[in-house]
């Protein structure tokens, strides 16, 4: 019979071994120094069986619109691209979760294709910032890649399995949930293979062609080959389990999306459109803007703009973004979420400086946004060229509060040389003021538009007097729509236990009324008052007065309003006089009349 020891490799030797491998691919300068021998007896305790971690739960019930509804906060336009992302991308996830849930189902199907989404469409409109979105929403884990970086270093085989490792550093180390994320490469079309070249283009199909199992289902070893670090870690590993252990990340459930600008491609679809077409219906093609001509993309147009078929074929979702028009750009800057808007504000806020934008200065940097011809990448330099006088001279002026206008941005010169003048600020402050209250307006629009879809996914029912309160919170904060529904929802769940707390201490129900609980919340956030502040309050205010109504009437529940805590004196009072007030007594029945 075999002993423990004579399976595991003396430590000297090992150390050896590496030594000489060290040496030979490092000349000396690393080096391997071993802390201490295993003994056999600690060999067979570590080598026992460990408990296995519980596999994480993987719980998704999203459905199309939900998700489609969620991307409409953040992304102006792009209708079809939402609807397409979001359907396959929930369809997906749901089937993984059936598979889960009956083990039988999914797995006898031979061919099955995963909906890996290919989306087409001009820099700036919202490719990255949609993928970036939905993997939020779902909670899974998520890495980007640059298909640029494959052919710049003439792949061989890591890149593509090294962002399949780090959706494992992603999921916390946790393969089981690794294996249901999402890799994103962008620029996917810089490996198309060049049409200007005779014959295979190596270096780019041969991207395509490494990328292929991935794509479809293959087994990933964690392990990096020819790694040093990998290899000691494995090493180590071993001497302390004795156990030979490889961890692999299978990709069957990775989903694959895959985006680029694809110039050119147009002109490709519209060629066979052409081609398609005579006499009318020719003259009618002809007349197609670009993104009605990318709408009508083919497997054969791809493949004409250098891709092979079978990797074409592994990205049966596409989506096709549309240009973003000036107006389009404005609405993006007037969407409450806008991170450009809101990047603005943190950065001026950085010196104590509270800004706001009046709507034609926005429309201002859209236009000029537009002009460079970048999508929405190009209003974060149009705002950065506009605000930047005034984020370099009004941390010097003592400057809290400042309204960005038209009449700033065209002349930033002479508005911060105004600033000097004290009348010259009251006007600014204000200015400043009136746009608030603007914003505040806008944001109640906004929020008004969105009520029902807010209401339900943060389980805070959206009543006018609500809807109120979240706008002010927004224009004091600097957070997007969603964050402040959420602090709000803390508040209004934090209020509510007073009543259970009331109930403890007296031994008396009191419910909180949606009047008062908006009072509360509303002090709270806008006055900064404290909620141990108000909880003593109404145990000075009220537990006696309460009280006696108990003892004189045996009621022991009451319900509070607004008034209840603003004068809790006529409160006691008022219920005093109606539960001690005498009851008016019963009219006896009517009798009958007897028939003449």
């Amino acid at each position: 019979m075999n002993t423990i020891s004579e399976h595991i490799p003396n430590p000297k030797e090992i150390e050896k071994e590496l030594g000489e491998f060290l040496a030979k691919k490092f000349g000396g300068k690393v080096k391997m120094i071993a802390t201490h021998e295993v003994s056999p007896e600690e060999a067979e305790f570590l080598t026992q069986p460990k408990p296995s971690k519980p596999t994480p739960e993987f719980r998704f019930d999203l459905k199309p619109e939900e998700l489609i509804a969620y991307l409409d906060q953040y992304i102006v336009k792009q209708d079809h691209a939402k609807a397409v992302l979001a359907t396959k991308i929930c369809t997906h996830f749901n089937r993984i979760q059936q598979a889960r849930e009956n083990e039988d189902m999914d797995r006898d199907l031979v061919g099955g294709i995963k909906n890996n989404v290919l989306m087409i469409g001009p820099t700036g409109v919202g490719k990255t910032y949609m993928v970036k979105l939905i993997a939020k929403k779902i909670g899974v884990p998520f890495v980007k890649g640059d298909a640029t970086k494959f052919s710049e270093t003439g792949y061989v085989g890591g890149d593509v399995e090294d962002l399949v490792r780090d959706l494992v550093q992603e999921a916390g180390d946790d393969i089981e949930l690794a294996q249901y994320g999402i890799i994103y490469i962008d620029e996917i079309d810089k490996i198309a293979g060049s049409r200007t070249i005779i014959g295979a283009d190596v270096s780019r199909t041969g991207v395509q062609r490494a990328l292929l199992k991935p794509m479809e289902e293959t087994e990933v070893d964690l392990k990096v080959p020819h790694d040093p670090i990998s290899m000691l870690q494995e090493i180590e590993r071993f001497r302390k389990t004795g156990v030979r252990e490889k961890r692999v990340v299978n990709t069957r459930n990775i989903l694959f999306i895959m985006s680029g600008a694809f110039q050119d491609l147009a002109e490709i679809i519209q060629k066979r459109l052409n081609c398609q077409g005579v006499g009318f219906h020719a003259t009618l093609k002809n007349s197609l803007t670009v993104d009605d001509i990318l709408a009508q993309v083919r497997t054969e147009d791809l493949v004409c703009y250098g891709f092979e078929s079978e990797f074409v074929g592994r990205l049966p979702v596409r989506a096709v973004f549309e240009h973003l028009s000036e107006e389009d750009l404005f609405g993006i800057l007037k969407n409450p979420n806008n991170p450009i808007v809101l990047g603005k504000k943190l950065d001026f806020a950085a010196y104590g400086i509270r800004i706001v934008f009046e709507e034609e200065a926005l429309r201002m940097m859209a236009r000029q946004a537009f002009l460079e011809n970048t999508g929405a990448r190009g209003l974060v330099s149009a705002a950065e060229k506009a605000l930047l006088p005034f984020e370099r001279k009004l941390p010097s002026l003592g400057i809290s509060r400042f309204p960005v206008t038209t009449a700033a941005l065209n002349d930033p010169e002479h508005a911060i040389h105004c600033l000097s003048d004290p009348e010259a600020i009251e006007a600014l402050n204000q200015t400043f003021y009136r746009l608030k209250t603007l914003e505040r307006s806008a944001v109640q629009a906004y929020l008004e538009e969105n009520r029902g879809l807010f209401s339900e996914r943060y389980g805070l029912a959206l009543t006018p007097s609500k809807i109120a309160l979240v706008a002010s919170a927004y224009c004091n904060a600097i957070l997007d729509v969603g964050k402040v529904i959420q602090r709000l929802k803390k508040h209004y769940d934090a209020v509510k236990r007073i009543e259970l707390s009331f109930f403890k201490e007296h031994d008396i129900h009191i419910v909180l009324d949606d009047d008062c609980l908006d009072y509360i919340v509303t002090e709270i956030v806008e006055k900064r008052s404290t909620l141990d502040e108000f909880r003593k309050d109404i145990d000075r205010d009220l537990a006696m007065g309460l009280r006696l109504v108990r003892e004189k009437t045996g009621k022991n529940r009451f319900f509070l309003n607004r008034q209840a805590l603003i004068n809790p004196e006529a409160y006691i009072a008022e219920l005093i006089r109606a539960e001690m007030k005498p009851k008016p007594a019963s009219l006896p029945p009517p009798v009958a009349e007897s028939a003449v």
